[in-house]
């Protein structure tokens, strides 16, 4: 049987708040646009892949909301 779509989410975080203390770590108030966007850019591959994570978690809940 497969998944609902929105279990994935649940599922796709292995380290909750990891990005948000980067984020802090960087002088940033907590995970920003502009955070993201440099987060990205990183060399770091699991930063830039919790980045892109983080965008995707902003899109789904701005959905959610309309």
């Amino acid at each position: 049987m497969a998944k609902k779509k929105k279990d994935w989410m649940q599922d796709a975080v292995k380290h909750p708040g990891a990005f948000t203390e980067y984020c802090k770590r960087k002088g940033f108030d907590g995970v920003t646009q502009e955070c993201i966007n440099e987060g990205k850019k990183s060399s770091n591959p699991t930063v830039k892949k919790r980045a892109v994570l983080a965008e995707t978690f902003r899109k789904e809940s701005k959905k959610k909301k309309h």
